[in-house]
């Protein structure tokens, strides 16, 4: 056989061989994640709580108790994670927060929050007042060039 054809052979069962290995390794990520996501929706409570800032950050500056930078892993606690410092009745909390809601989290406000541990799940107004969603991002020049030279011609803008 020749040389090209062995190596040929040996990169393809590599690859199949990584391909099954990573299929086994998602499919116990994706149990592990649904066991959590179970436990969280279990443990929430909604708790009205006072915003007082917010920030992504790294795990090692985000001042939270040694027990849980006990809990994770060395390697992510280099990894930039939304942070929100809280007030619920007379103590001040750092809280963990959804990537999703991160964004609509007023500061400066009262809001009331569903929480499952230290984890902010979802956020709703006090008193009837809505949160904004995301705001959404200025057009540039160009953008807002295209868009007129579109509505003089008579063209649907597109988005």
């Amino acid at each position: 056989m020749s040389p090209q054809l062995i190596v040929t052979i040996v990169i393809v069962v590599v690859t199949i061989g990584a391909m099954v290995a990573l299929y086994f390794a998602g499919k116990k990520m994706k149990t592990k994640q649904d066991e959590q996501q179970a436990l969280m929706e279990a443990n929430k409570q909604t708790v009205s709580m006072l915003i007082i800032d917010k920030k992504k950050m790294k795990l090692k500056d985000a001042k939270l108790p040694e027990s849980v930078l006990k809990q994770v892993p060395w390697i992510s606690r280099g990894v930039k994670v939304p942070v929100v410092k809280v007030k619920v009745g007379p103590q001040i909390m750092t809280m963990f927060c959804d990537e999703e809601i991160f964004d609509i989290i007023p500061v400066k406000k009262e809001v009331k929050a569903t929480v499952s541990g230290a984890y902010i799940t979802a956020v709703k107004g006090v008193h009837g007042t809505q949160l904004a969603e995301k705001q959404k991002k200025k057009k540039n020049i160009f953008k807002r060039a295209v868009e007129m030279a579109q509505e003089k011609a008579g063209a649907k803008p597109s988005k």
